[in-house]
């Protein structure tokens, strides 16, 4: 079982990685390089370069380190002066300035100190790299080997604005990548024409965070790394015991909760800039986890998918909770784990929960109604008929006694001596139904999806939102805790729906439920494979040879019963011989039509078509009692289901015997016609052996042998 936290599950994709490492984590809090957590930082990004993945650094550091430097060299200067001096003169304050002996510590322009910083903070880097290096860290001296080449990439602000740059720089750090060299980005300070950080709003970038996001857009990142000073973005100051960790960050849910002040932890090592930085990427695309770089493996632990620093994602808000709801991706996953844990069980423990669903149907059977009132009171439509739960509760029932449906073997073959390969049933996943018919379709569903082991997500119609409500309260109640309750997950929003849309990496197969509008328009919204059907139009074609009493039985069934039904007729196409002997006239007196333009629409209702042919035609029903124009009828038409001499309304789950169907579907992959546990199922291929290689097929005998299914 995948125990990686739903929300880190793209590190798994993740290939060019972009690092961006900040002064506060470089240097000490004397300005003096932290060598134990720079050498931390190449180790973890020279493990990364030999695993193949394309690691890009951007850091900070060299102001700082220039600045030292610079230090140093006044006090070194000013001690030599004074004592050659009062050597040679006699007199120590000869040549000396008088502010290098009173403040040797006066702060440098800042362009100088990058230029002196710059050279050393590189040469620092090659070395890490490069070769053997004794480490002082808080365990004591160390010896490393990296053997890694890194590449220094100097950029300014200005530059960015020409395409021909840009264009370069992308050829160039792809051909670093394919070495497997490591480019180092930093900002040129000593050069750069901005007078300070975001003082002009017009810029490409401010500092090395906005530089590494937008390194991150132009050179097509699939992952950016902030290193910080702290763990992550906090609810507020990091050092205040009530302020909390925000693990994923939501634009929306966070940008007027949080204030960056001076006082505050979370604007030192520029928290602020990383922020935007980070959000800035997140919004093209680019996952970002701002993370504390003091740490030894914080950048493998991200690659590897655990739950720490705080994360940047575009769909970062499908994620997170908000108060007891569920976001869509962890309703998913949640979903998916409780399928797994169900698909665990025996296959009687499976029936059993199905049998308490029943139960507990039953059980509960005023309370439901009542819901269910209210809801038909609010839409003024039909309720549920006195009878319905208890019909529920038996085709619920009839489920639990199928054969069980899961790890069924489907063929048995044995591909050499030794060598089984056999073909079996298994579920497919997590199901997305959006239905808009009566709520009854939600217990039918539910019911499939958990005897195919399946985890589902529901969307009903607002209409029947009290209904769908209490009975998904109801199963869920019954569904034991070994399993868990988020095995089926209630979706109760409409613009939920776009977002779950975007769950191809969680969602295996959507089947709409409902009009032609709906299904359309999810086929049309989403990279998951969609099982629906297009309009529900069922033709009855009554030939010559028909005999008239039961063709009115059978038309009079197939649009009248329950005109709202996807089974129900909407065209009846008639062969010219009944316009001669009378047929046509009986049967039209019979329905009391109403005449419509197309052979193409359903209509829901009390209308359909009449159409005159010369010839069989190809429809879903025919009347006749000629058997050979029958069986090309049967054999040639191309629908989901054909019947002889029987009427639409038969084409249901129920009826074909399925305990319940999820919807009817038209398409031809992968279920036809009512979609029963069948065809909630897919097929995985089991291979037993004995220690056998293929190993150029040399010394093996296959023999491809048919065996019984039970062996």
């Amino acid at each position: 079982m995948d125990s990686m936290d739903p929300s880190r599950a793209f590190v798994r994709n993740v290939k060019r990685l972009i690092v961006k490492v900040g002064t506060a984590v470089v240097t000490r809090g004397d300005g003096r390089i932290a060598l134990g957590r720079l050498g931390a930082l190449c180790e973890q990004l020279k493990e990364l370069n030999s695993g193949g993945y394309e690691v890009i650094l951007v850091t900070s550091g060299a102001v700082g380190l220039g600045r030292q430097r610079l230090r140093y060299r006044r006090v070194a200067n000013s001690s030599f002066c004074y004592s050659y001096n009062k050597v040679k003169f006699k007199n120590p304050y000869m040549f000396c300035s008088f502010a290098d002996l009173q403040n040797p510590q006066d702060e440098f322009d800042g362009k100088s100190c990058a230029s002196v910083g710059q050279s050393s903070l590189m040469a620092l880097y090659d070395a890490m790299f490069s070769q053997s290096l004794l480490v002082s860290a808080n365990m004591g001296l160390f010896y490393m080997q990296l053997d890694v080449t890194s590449s220094q990439l100097l950029v300014t602000d200005g530059i960015f604005r020409d395409t021909g740059f840009r264009e370069q720089l992308s050829e160039t750090v792809a051909s670093l990548l394919e070495l497997r060299v490591i480019p180092v980005f930093n900002e040129n300070d000593a050069v750069s024409a901005r007078k300070a950080p975001y003082e002009d709003s017009s810029g490409i970038f401010w500092d090395n965070d906005s530089l590494a996001g937008l390194l991150a857009m132009e050179l097509k990142a699939d992952l950016l790394v902030l290193l910080s000073d702290v763990e992550g973005l906090y609810s507020g100051p990091p050092s205040d015991p009530k302020s909390k960790l925000i693990h994923t960050y939501v634009k929306e849910k966070h940008r007027g909760e949080i204030t960056f002040g001076d006082k505050s932890r979370l604007g030192r090592g520029g928290m602020t800039a990383k922020v935007n930085a980070a959000t800035c990427a997140a919004d093209s695309g680019i996952p970002v986890v701002i993370t504390s770089g003091f740490a030894t493996d914080n950048i493998i632990k991200v690659l590897q998918g655990e739950r720490i620093g705080t994360l940047f994602h575009q769909d970062a808000h499908l994620w997170t909770l908000f108060g007891d709801q569920l976001g869509a991706r962890e309703m998913a996953f949640a979903a998916r784990e409780c399928s797994r844990r169900l698909q665990a069980l025996e296959s009687q423990e499976r029936s059993k929960i199905l049998l308490d669903i029943a139960d507990a149907l039953e059980a509960n059977e005023s309370v439901i109604m009542v819901e269910n009132e209210a809801d038909v009171a609010a839409a003024l439509e039909a309720g549920y008929e006195k009878s319905l739960i208890s019909g529920l509760a038996k085709s619920v029932r009839k489920l639990a006694e199928m054969e069980e449906p899961i790890g069924r073997a489907l063929c048995r073959t044995e591909l050499a001596d030794g060598l089984v390969l056999e073909k079996t049933s298994c579920p497919l996943g997590v199901l997305l139904v959006v239905f808009e018919s009566r709520p009854d379709a939600l217990v039918q569903i539910a019911s499939l999806a958990i005897r195919s082991g399946n985890g589902l997500l529901l969307k009903g119609g607002k209409d029947a939102k009290r209904s769908n409500k209490i009975l998904h309260k109801v199963i869920s109640s019954a569904i034991p805790d070994t399993v868990g309750d988020k095995l089926i997950g209630l979706v109760t929003s409409r613009e939920e729906i776009p977002d779950l849309l975007k769950l191809d990496d969680v969602i295996d197969l959507v089947i709409p439920r409902g009009s032609n509008k709906l299904v359309s328009k999810i086929k049309s919204s989403t990279k998951i494979p969609v099982l629906g059907h297009a309009d529900g139009i069922c033709h009855v074609y009554v030939d010559k040879s028909a005999n008239i009493d039961m063709a009115k039985r059978i038309l009079h069934d197939a649009k009248i019963d329950y005109p709202a039904a996807c089974n129900a007729m909407e065209t009846i196409i008639v062969h010219k011989d009944l316009l001669s002997n009378g047929g046509l006239d009986e049967i039209v007196f019979e329905l009391q039509r109403e005449e419509a333009s197309s052979l193409h629409h359903e209509y829901s209702s009390m209308a359909c078509t009449i159409e005159i042919v010369d010839d069989v035609a190809h429809t879903d029903c025919i009347i006749t009692e000629d058997s050979e124009v029958a069986e090309i009828f049967l054999n040639q038409v191309d629908s989901a289901a054909v019947f002889h001499n029987a009427s639409t309304r038969f084409c249901d789950g129920a009826r074909f015997g399925l305990g319940a169907e999820v919807g009817i579907s038209t398409s031809r992959i992968h279920a036809r016609g009512p979609v029963g546990v069948e065809g909630l199922l897919t097929t995985r291929w089991l291979l037993r052996g004995n220690g056998q290689v293929v190993d150029g097929d040399k010394g093996v005998s296959y023999t491809h042998k048919d065996l019984p299914l039970h062996s």
